[in-house]
């Protein structure tokens, strides 16, 4: 190193040398190379004191294991998080170990609950983000359908409330029997005392268990509310009033039960009327199959009064030995799925459905897809309105955050994001479209086929007919359809519930007079009147039946709108409109009667014509009305009119019971007989009754 050093001093140094380099001649080639010297050699000496001053290095910064923030999703598993968190997967187990509700370690068990996904990231020091499951974006662009998971493993598996539905005839008591059991009036809250949809709540007995109860409506026009209730319940409680017994819509419980195999416990209502016979009702419950204790089966039956709670103790115990006996379990874990109850619009929250979570647990920010219609739940509420966190199985819930409406008894399925929500639409939308054009295609065939005859028809008649007249003279005729001159209702239905609704379109869809009067349906919707409704109902000329729905603040009169609460008054208020428009008819009305005792010819000027001597046996004859002769309870003629009435000698205009006198007809050839009847009848018009009776 002093070598190297002292020659470059050396050369720097030496001008002649430095002259030598740069001048031409022999040493030429030596001014082409770059002679380069490092920075060492030109470096500062240090000085005593800062040989022995004390250096400290700078402190390394420890660097991040992720950049940014983590993202997390709901029902990720934990392998998920740990890839997420760029950290070893023994790393997320160990933290798991110290987070209050991590649940199962294993790298496939999925953490459903967010806040548990944060607490288990901020352990880790990181801070995280919610956002959308990550799915294939072949596999989303690709419609598809979403079905339910495979039955659950048994280890999975816990206890969940059983669903009970309150089930019977009308007015036997079932909505006052739930009264009495949660302690709240729903009855009062129903238009008349009557049940119009399915209610869902819980109930918690006095041994802290809780029960789900369905309340079903008992009418008949509800048929298809009661066949969901059977198809989501576990136990049905039949209510059978102890004065009136087993009724058409028992029965009909009975047949939805035995097609479910659904068990039933039987409690005989209103048991200290007067008039009540308990024994009678078990008779006839047995008449009908329902093997009872006592009666050589194991059907409980329960004598109670929901109106005073009399024993209503035991039937809740006999409720919560059934659920023990049946040992109904569910899975909390995984996406969830239930089934839709009822669904309603609500002017100030907007689309909501009452639910009933039959597995996993429902939380805020779930996707959700049912029949034609998807929602993203921003918000969960119980029967009293008020808002809870989650649902597990066997709890009803009320959702909000529906897209479109679900219809009532719809699955509900709870799917990855709003792309596969999508997906599952077009898919379902596809695959609704292409069975609609199946079953209409008959109707297309023959509609096509009427139109191919008439079309030949026609050019054989234009070619038989020459070409010039064949073109069209005058302006072209319109297309509509003639018409019949029969008399036309057009209504709109708008209901407060999906079942509500429903229900008013089935019991329309039983009119069977439209040979004297048309009954069409123009629009039916759930939610409040609204201006478009308005518009529809000026259009056709519609009644709009508003069915506990609030009605627009811009209705004028010249819309026909019908509040009603109750489906009886909504029939009856149809019936008696659809009678204003049948036109009326002549109906004969008989106003008395005479005997013919003996026939007497005179001569009237140059004219022969026959008397008869009559005795009023019936009612009242009249001259100014309208006569029939019968003999032998046959008709000789009718139409008749009088030329004279005689009492005596007087001409008089009428004549009562059990009075002789001579009367002579218009009609001269006829060859009346003593013993004949003459009947005195006068035509009335009267408006006509529609024969519709949907069974109430």
């Amino acid at each position: 190193m002093l070598h190297i050093r002292y020659l470059a001093r050396r050369f720097i140094g030496n001008e002649l040398l430095q002259s030598r380099l740069c001048a031409p001649g022999p040493y030429t080639h030596i001014h082409q190379r770059q002679i380069q010297f490092s920075a060492f050699l030109s470096k500062r000496r240090k000085t005593a004191e800062e040989k022995h001053a004390v250096e400290f290095a700078p402190k390394k910064k420890n660097k991040p294991q992720t950049t940014g923030v983590v993202d997390i999703w709901r029902n990720m598993t934990v392998a998920d998080l740990a890839q997420s968190c760029q950290l070893e997967l023994e790393h997320i187990q160990e933290v798991m170990l110290y987070v209050k509700g991590a649940g199962n370690i294993d790298a496939t068990s999925r953490l459903e609950d967010p806040k548990i996904i944060k607490d288990i990231a901020a352990k880790c020091g990181m801070k995280t983000k919610i956002v959308a499951a990550p799915v294939d974006e072949e596999e989303v662009l690709k419609d598809r359908d979403v079905v339910p998971r495979p039955p659950p493993a048994p280890e999975s598996l816990k206890e969940r409330p059983p669903v009970v539905t309150v089930m019977g005839h009308v007015d036997h008591g079932k909505t006052t029997l739930l009264d009495s059991l949660r302690g709240a009036s729903v009855a009062a809250g129903e238009a008349g005392g009557i049940t119009q949809h399915i209610g869902a709540f819980t109930v918690e007995l006095d041994n802290g268990e809780k029960v789900t109860f369905l309340d079903t409506p008992g009418h008949a026009a509800f048929s298809a509310m009661r066949a969901r209730g059977a198809n989501l319940t576990d136990i049905i409680v039949l209510v059978v009033a102890a004065e009136d017994g087993v009724m058409e819509q028992t029965k009909e419980v009975l047949r939805l039960a035995k097609e479910q195999s659904v068990p039933i416990i039987v409690a005989i209502n209103k048991i200290d009327k007067p008039g009540a016979d308990i024994e009678r009702v078990k008779k006839e419950l047995s008449q009908h199959g329902i093997a009872l204790e006592g009666y050589g089966g194991d059907t409980i039956a329960v004598g109670i009064s929901a109106l005073h709670g009399t024993n209503l103790d035991e039937l809740t115990e006999a409720v919560s030995t059934q659920a023990t006996l049946m040992g109904l379990k569910g899975e909390y874990t995984g996406p969830v799925e239930g089934v839709v109850v009822e669904s309603k619009i609500d002017s100030y929250r907007g689309k909501l459905s009452t639910a009933i979570v039959s597995r996993g647990t429902l939380r805020k920010g779930a996707i959700l897809v049912s029949g034609q219609a998807w929602a993203k739940v921003r918000g969960l509420f119980d029967h009293a309105g008020q808002p809870i966190s989650m649902v597990t199985p066997g709890m009803p819930v009320e959702i909000l955050g529906w897209r479109e409406l679900p219809l009532a008894g719809d699955m509900i399925l709870e799917v990855e994001s709003e792309k596969v929500a999508n997906s599952v639409l077009r898919w379902r939308t596809n695959l609704a479209m292409k069975e609609k054009a199946l079953s209409d295609a008959e109707a297309i065939n023959l509609k096509r086929k009427e139109h191919d005859e008439q079309y030949r028809e026609e050019r054989d008649k234009s070619r038989r007919s020459g070409f010039y007249r064949r073109k069209q003279q005058g302006p072209r005729q319109k297309e509509a359809a003639p018409d019949d001159g029969k008399p036309r209702i057009n209504v709109i239905v708008k209901g407060d519930v999906h079942g509500s609704v429903e229900a008013i379109l089935d019991v329309l869809e039983t009119y069977d007079d439209n040979e004297r009067c048309r009954l069409d349906v123009i629009h039916y919707a759930v939610g409040d009147v609204n201006e478009s409704d308005l518009e529809l109902a000026r259009l056709f000329d519609a009644i709009i039946y508003a069915f506990s729905v609030n009605v627009a603040s811009k209705a004028t009169k010249d819309v026909n709108i019908r509040p009603v609460d109750i489906i009886y008054r909504l029939v009856d208020d149809l019936k008696k409109e659809i009678n204003t428009k049948l036109p009326q008819v002549d109906v004969e009305e008989e106003v008395g009667e005479a005997n013919v005792l003996q026939l007497f010819d005179i001569n009237e000027g140059r004219r022969k014509v026959t008397v008869m001597g009559c005795r009023c046996t019936k009612g009242l004859l009249k001259k100014s009305l309208k006569y029939k002769v019968k003999r032998n309870g046959e008709l000789l003629a009718d139409e008749l009119s009088l030329e004279s009435m005689r009492h005596l000698k007087n001409e008089v205009d009428s004549i009562k019971k059990d009075v002789e006198c001579g009367l002579r007809l218009n009609d001269q050839t006829l060859e009346l007989k003593a013993g004949d009847t003459i009947v005195c009848y006068q035509i009335n018009r009267e408006p006509q009754q529609t024969e519709w009776d949907p069974g109430f």
